[in-house]
């Protein structure tokens, strides 16, 4: 794959409360992003703006095997968020509003590898403070820029 990729990211979350209340809809997100392979792992770098706070958040995505998605963000936010099917792992996540102590519980993960693209899938529960929060589904498409200019 080319070092200039698109990065699409879909996801959604229902609420884990009131059972099948979408919060908020999908969201879905399409941005330039650089892509890299080391020692057999896929590393997806991009930035992210929040609308009304200044700066940048640079995200690293890590894809290993089939197994597992790495989430790192540093900047206006700082997590590190792991995705590994079947287990449980705990993130502090902070934000310009404060800390909060998330907890991962990946339920599917699938990766799919291609000549000229990576998918990955995640269905997982979200805790905040030890409080299940939601059910979420997330989706990252990546693939040369030249495709995605085609389509």
């Amino acid at each position: 794959m080319t070092k200039e990729v698109l990065i699409t990211i879909a996801g959604m979350h229902t609420d884990a409360i009131d059972k099948g209340e979408l919060n908020d809809g999908p969201i879905e997100v399409v941005t330039p992003a650089s892509y890299f392979c080391k020692n057999g792992k896929h590393y997806i770098l991009y930035d992210e703006v929040a609308e009304g706070i200044p700066g940048v958040t640079k995200n690293k995505i890590k894809i290993t095997g089939d197994k597992v998605v790495e989430i790192m963000k540093s900047g206006i936010t700082n997590t590190h968020m792991v995705f590994e099917k079947e287990k449980e792992h705990l993130t502090n996540y902070k934000t310009p509003y404060g800390q909060l102590m998330m907890g991962i519980h990946t339920k599917h993960i699938e990766i799919l590898e291609e000549e000229d693209r990576i998918f990955a899938e995640i269905h997982y529960n979200l805790d905040v403070n030890e409080e299940a929060i939601a059910e979420c589904e997330i989706q990252i498409n990546v693939q040369p820029k030249s495709v995605g200019l085609t389509v």
